[in-house]
């Protein structure tokens, strides 16, 4: 009797667990709704911008017109997609709520935590040699208040207007570089800030990342007037200045492949995402 007992007991779990398992299958593939994608977006803080999205960073928006929009954009950030001008016009939607929503921080959030884990696992000579080179634009600024304005890239890039932008000093800081910034500060390894940006920009570049907290750099090494050639040759080309100065390079973040591409890229380097443009 007991024998039997237990016996009905066990196919009585058998069957709770296969419907319980069941629901939990059903539940596992239910798409996040909006309210939860808001919930998470508005508990990564502080905001890059002030805007915000009515969607999630993908919802709907994932594929539109045709153009698989999250597949492009992974296409950007791996490299495969090149030389493109801007950002599909049926993609400006998805990039934008991307860019805007907690997608993008914490998709950088990911490349900052691997970039300190890196920092952590350094045996430092402490000689005041080891450096870190670092970008500016959509790297240690975010241009995001510029770009809400102009179609995250969906509208041709337009000189002028970024350099009125630029002029203004106002970029806020990107906060999750600013910790891996503050990182290599405490630790003894000196900032240098290597940008495109052009030698007419010194003052409101240098102003604008003092504002944000990015100070005690070694040396902000800007793009002279007269340079005619790629940025990977620019960049590159500074970098082998450091080193034939006796310093090493022990890590180089960007969010342009032009940033981290061409020898000496340094002992480590990191990609920060950008769908917004490209700059070869």
């Amino acid at each position: 009797m007991a024998m039997a007992t237990k016996m009905l007991l066990l196919l009585a779990a058998v069957a709770l667990l296969v419907a319980s398992s069941g629901a939990w299958e059903t539940n596992m593939h239910m798409p996040t709704s909006v309210a939860t994608v808001t919930a998470m977006d508005e508990a990564v803080a502080p905001l890059i911008h002030a805007l915000r999205p009515l969607l999630g960073s993908g919802g709907q928006l994932g594929s539109h017109a045709g153009v698989a929009c999250d597949s492009w954009r992974l296409g950007v950030e791996a490299h495969n997609v090149r030389d493109w001008k801007t950002v599909p016009a049926s993609c400006e939607g998805y990039v934008g709520h991307y860019m805007l929503g907690g997608h993008y921080r914490r998709d950088s959030k990911v490349v900052i935590d691997q970039a300190i884990s890196y920092v952590e696992s350094l045996k430092l000579a402490g000689n005041g040699k080891e450096v870190w080179v670092f970008d500016v634009d959509e790297t240690t600024l975010s241009n995001l208040p510029y770009y809400a304005t102009h179609g995250f890239g969906a509208t041709p890039y337009n000189w002028t207007s970024f350099q009125e932008y630029a002029r203004q000093a106002s970029a806020p800081a990107l906060p999750e570089t600013k910790r891996l910034y503050n990182k290599l500060l405490s630790v003894g390894i000196k900032p240098v800030i290597l940008t495109g940006r052009r030698e007419a920009q010194r003052t409101a570049t240098v102003t604008n990342l003092r504002q944000q907290g990015f100070s005690g750099s070694m040396a902000v090494l800007l793009k002279p007037a007269e340079f005619k050639g790629s940025s990977v040759t620019f960049k590159s080309g500074e970098r082998q200045k450091l080193l034939d100065a006796g310093y090493v390079i022990v890590g180089n973040i960007g969010d342009q492949w032009s940033d981290i591409l061409g020898t000496p890229e340094g002992a480590r380097t990191f990609k920060l995402p950008d769908p917004m443009y490209y700059i070869g």
